[in-house]
């Protein structure tokens, strides 16, 4: 048994109805499905989902039994018709026949929409490298990038410098809106918009992404095929009366972009980035991620998204990374790359790639950008397919996104790393080539 054999059937109901596992793949390999969804959480099972196809392809066979008999029936119909016969008796028995295959077929309508909640809410399955794990504790440290400055003096945390320079109003943040959501100012806002220029600036010239600016509100069915929904509905910003949501990540919309179209295999690889706003729900935690800038409600990301054929998807997600990664080596940040666990990986993930800053404040490395393989997952859900050249058969493209990278975050690391003695703070100088120009330093304003 090959896992790539799983991730053949991994998907798209082919009468219009978005899941995960086709019911092939389950019934041929329920044993084989089911280790594979416990190396994510030992709780997960496909066992409800076979009894309740058992169930439904009892109902089929049925419903076809009455069908035929019903046939039958009819053509016995018009020959009595033609010989002169009563057909009333045969005739009423044939309208009974209707009302049962009626009856049979909301019965297989309503298994099948159960089986189909049930598969929405059904994680990816894991690629065969993922470690396993339980949680982020079974995360497995690749490689670190930098060495984390060691301070003579007594450094500060970003919230306090923020606060003291006027960079960001979290008060007047938390007045115009509600906690959590942040107000930057000055200096602070040309910095955020420095590091979305930089971004974007780098990834289009550079590393050959085109850019893209997408709406900043999806629909059900746009968060349904990058597995948002219905999975994560709780999590998300909705707009009353309408079916738009508020983009939790530009991954949304710009992975949405070709769902249920067919591209040509000479279009693929498609690069695209894009700067957003994103708005979650983060719960977060008691302690110093509901401070500053690490954990909020709304905050900026350059999204990086790819479309690729099977055959280069693991080549395709590995570039990705680096591209991200290049981002903080440019900044100089110090950097972490982490292989994330069963039990840590996205929902709709096969295999992520943590890329982690080094935050002083903590003391301790923070998550900046997840760059994840979907391998045919959301497509599947989307239904983006190409076709390919050799077969002239249609097939899933894989897809594959990462932050290229937390704007917020990166701002943050910014200002605790280049924090200086004396109260000012260093502007990197890949910044200080494009958007500070005239300034070495926050020293000119500041000192």
């Amino acid at each position: 048994f090959k896992l790539e054999y799983c991730y053949k059937y991994v998907g798209y109901d082919c009468k219009g109805g978005k899941k995960m596992l086709d019911i092939k793949l389950i019934r041929e390999c329920p044993d084989k499905i089911n280790e594979l969804l416990k190396r994510r959480n030992p709780e997960l099972s496909i066992d409800e989902v076979l009894k309740i196809d058992e169930e439904r392809r009892k109902i089929q066979t049925q419903a076809d039994e009455l069908r035929a008999k019903r046939k039958n029936d009819s053509q016995k119909i018009g020959l009595m018709k033609k010989n002169g016969e009563n057909t009333d008796a045969i005739q009423e028995e044939v309208r009974k026949l209707g009302d049962d295959i009626k009856a049979l077929e909301e019965k297989q309508t309503e298994l099948d929409n159960k089986q189909r909640d049930i598969l929405l809410h059904t994680p990816n399955i894991p690629d065969e490298t993922t470690p396993i794990g339980l949680s982020e504790d079974d995360n497995v440290e690749v490689y670190k990038w930098g060495e984390p400055r060691k301070f003579d003096f007594e450094f500060k945390a970003h919230w306090d410098i923020c606060e003291e320079k006027g960079l960001v109003d979290f008060e007047r943040g938390v007045k115009l809106s509600q906690s959590r959501f942040i107000l930057y100012r000055g200096k602070g806002a040309k910095l955020e918009r420095a590091i979305i220029n930089f971004f974007l600036d780098y990834h289009t010239q550079e590393q050959g992404y085109e850019e893209i600016l997408p709406p900043f509100m999806a629909n059900a069915a746009t968060m349904t095929g990058t597995g948002q929904l219905p999975k994560f509905k709780e999590d998300m910003y909705k707009c009353v009366d309408e079916d738009l949501y508020l983009i939790p990540t530009a991954e949304v919309p710009v992975t949405n972009i070709y769902s249920g179209e067919i591209l040509s295999e000479d279009d693929l690889p498609k690069y695209m980035t894009a700067y957003t706003p994103c708005f979650r729900r983060e719960s977060g935690s008691a302690g110093k991620d509901t401070r500053g800038l690490i954990r909020v409600h709304q905050f900026n990301k350059v999204e990086l998204v790819k479309l690729c054929t099977p055959q280069t998807s693991k080549e395709e997600h590995e570039k990705l990374t680096e591209d991200a990664e290049k981002m903080l080596q440019l900044l100089e940040l110090p950097y972490r790359r982490e292989a994330l666990s069963t039990g840590d990986i996205g929902f709709s993930a096969n295999k992520c790639w943590d890329l982690e800053v080094w935050m002083p404040s903590y003391g301790a490395y923070k998550e900046i950008s997840s760059c994840s393989n979907f391998g045919d997952y959301q497509a599947r859900r989307a239904n983006i397919r190409y076709r390919d050249k050799a077969t002239g058969k249609t097939q899933f493209v894989h897809t594959i996104n990462g932050s290229g990278l937390a704007v917020g975050r990166t701002f943050a690391a910014i200002v605790e790393n280049y924090q200086q003695e004396d109260g000012t703070i260093i502007i990197p100088e890949i910044l200080r080539k494009l958007s500070f120009k005239d300034e070495l330093c926050f020293r000119q304003e500041f000192g």
